[in-house]
């Protein structure tokens, strides 16, 4: 009897829902013709994996639940439309916008940035001599240090034998001062200063230790030994930095190079709500073809020293390369990303609730809006709120969406060298299982731009810099986005990798439609498990830190990936800036 009435609430559910995707509001009996090219237009599908899309009931390849038959009333629509309830609209809140132009000639252009020290006023106190490090004086990055001032005393044996040498000679200067002179000559080449010589001199004690003293003026901003190591002639101690001018650095994309040249003016924001002006100092003559970048430099006055190195920066900075012709917009939460796919969802009828996906593609940002090359035109009403709600119904009834292209999957499927997610479970299980599969160098590199962004993401979260983190999530998408899956040849690791990017969309999604940092940290911890799992499967020839925090997540902890062994902890920032450990490294 139990299993009776449960069979009656499945089915009740299975009732509701798609009542919620598809019912309509009229009481109008339907009338079925169930002729054969009826039953050829039917699709089931599985409501926990959309995406698999069958021409007859079955189970699902994946996770073996009862595939359900999707909704087939298509009257009046053409075959990539697709229809949902007034209810389904309400109950989403689904909103629509009707996609406008701007001119191009008002286009301003914001980059973002980083505040680093002035590479051109930073010195590097180096050894020299060969020794061992008994006290550093400098023990802090921050810390102040005067012209003079004594930065490391070392232990030399090199040195104690040659001050037994110039005692000696000392003693004999008046019969031999050439030979007197040569070793005293020999200091100099290791500065020290002739105070000390002569103290050697008088006294005929033999210094065990020497200090080393710095010869500029400036705050510490790298200490690169410690206390007890041994160090060689030349080897770097310390660097110190004028910090009266700094430099701010922004990534420039390969397509807005043309727009920028030396001397052209820039508006500096803060996120202290300061403005400062200043202009482009120099512009990196060589792409980096990982992040197809360019480097843009503005040298700032750094008055009271307002501007810290590590500080983020945006620049507002008018383009070049301007006309009068109009440009397409459409708002950022219009888009979605699939692999090298950025989608939207038209609604061709202002009247009724009929949408059908459309591929754009986009130009470049500005503000929270995407400038659209090709796909729109104005005039053109899209989904601007509830788009994945929107595109899970596409799915549902077999349409065209951001992980299908309709008829598309059903003749794929027929492919044996086909390369989708439609695998069976226990294969499914042998791609996770796998531990590292062979991908091309150019896949490896796309890996590498993604990563890169990850970084920025997670440098934000240090910084507890929430709008930042919100710039980098979407370039973490648009990155994603230009993954080429076509660089898999191996149908296991296509499957597998369209596995992570559908994870790494979603945890970048929430990050980019969130404000708060306590709620970005929390969509963070899943793309950095994800983003773990893609370095140790495919492999990019580079060495990643694997780290962890135990206190994190209310002291579950997590984890996050850096480039460098140091702890700067994303999850809490300047509260807890180095509690964690390395746990693995990923090469």
């Amino acid at each position: 009897m139990k299993k009776y009435i449960s069979y009656i609430g499945i089915l009740a559910v299975g009732l509701f829902l798609g009542w919620f995707f598809f019912g309509g509001s009229s009481n109008q009996k339907t009338e079925y013709n169930h002729s054969k090219t009826t039953e050829k237009s039917q699709r089931w599908s599985c409501s926990m994996h959309p995406k698999i899309i069958k021409s007859e009931p079955g189970n699902c390849p994946i996770c073996g639940m009862d595939l359900i038959l999707t909704d087939n009333s298509s009257e009046g629509l053409s075959a990539d439309q697709f229809k949902l309830s007034d209810n389904a609209m309400a109950l989403a809140n689904i909103h629509t916008s009707i996609v406008g132009a701007h001119k191009s000639s008002e286009n301003t252009i914001t980059l973002s940035g980083k505040i680093v020290e002035n590479k051109n006023k930073t010195a590097t106190m180096s050894a020299n001599f060969n020794g061992r490090i008994e006290k550093l004086y400098a023990k802090s990055v921050g810390q102040f240090i005067e012209k003079g001032q004594a930065i490391a005393q070392i232990y030399s044996p090199e040195l104690i034998a040659a001050q037994q040498e110039l005692i000696t000679t000392y003693k004999s200067k008046e019969e031999q001062p050439q030979l007197y002179n040569s070793v005293r000559n020999k200091f100099k080449n290791w500065m020290i200063n002739d105070a000390q010589l002569d103290a050697i001199e008088q006294t005929e004690k033999v210094k065990t230790r020497f200090t080393i003293y710095s010869h500029v003026s400036g705050v510490v901003t790298e200490i690169l030994i410690n206390e007890g190591s041994h160090i060689m002639i030349g080897k770097p101690i310390l660097k110190v930095s004028n910090l009266n001018t700094v430099w701010a650095i922004f990534d420039v994309y390969e397509n807005q190079i043309d727009d920028f040249k030396k001397g052209q003016e820039v508006t500096i924001l803060t996120n202290m709500a300061k403005v400062f002006k200043a202009k482009v100092d120099f512009i990196d003559p060589i792409l980096n073809t990982k992040t197809r970048t360019v480097k843009l430099r503005v040298v700032l006055i750094n008055k009271k020293h307002a501007f810290k190195p590590g500080m983020f920066v945006k620049a507002k900075i008018k383009a070049l390369t301007t006309n009068n012709e109009q440009v397409v917009s459409v708002p950022a939460s219009a888009v979605l990303w699939s692999g090298k796919r950025s989608v939207v969802y038209l609604k061709p009828n202002s009247n009724q609730p009929v949408f059908e996906m459309r591929e754009i593609i986009l130009g470049t940002k500005s503000g929270d809006s995407y400038n659209v090359l090709k796909g729109l035109l104005v005039g053109d009403e899209i989904v601007t709120n509830g788009t994945f709600t929107v595109d899970a119904a596409a799915q549902l009834q077999g349409k065209k969406s951001m992980m299908n292209r309709g008829e598309e999957v059903a003749i794929m499927e027929q492919n044996e060298h086909q390369k989708t997610m439609s695998i069976p479970s226990n294969i499914y299980k042998q791609l996770k299982e796998k531990k590292e599969w062979k991908v091309s160098k150019d896949f490896q590199n796309q890996l590498k731009d993604v990563l890169s962004n990850y970084i920025k993401i997670k440098d934000a979260l240090v910084q507890e810099d929430s709008i930042t983190a919100k710039e980098q999530a979407v370039i973490l998408l648009e990155s994603l986005s230009r993954v080429d899956t076509e660089l898999l040849q191996d149908a296991g690791a296509y499957a597998l990798w369209m596995l992570f990017e559908k994870e790494l969309i979603a945890s970048a999604s929430f990050i980019e439609n969130t404000m708060g940092i306590a709620e970005q940290r929390t969509y963070f911890m899943p793309l950095s498990t994800t983003l773990s799992k893609v370095l140790q499967s495919f492999k990019i020839n580079k060495k990643v830190y694997y780290q962890f925090c135990p206190m994190a997540d209310y002291n579950k902890g997590a984890y996050w990936l850096s480039e460098e062994r140091k702890i700067v902890n994303p999850y809490y920032g300047h509260a807890m800036y180095n509690c964690g450990d390395v746990v693995q490294e990923i090469e």
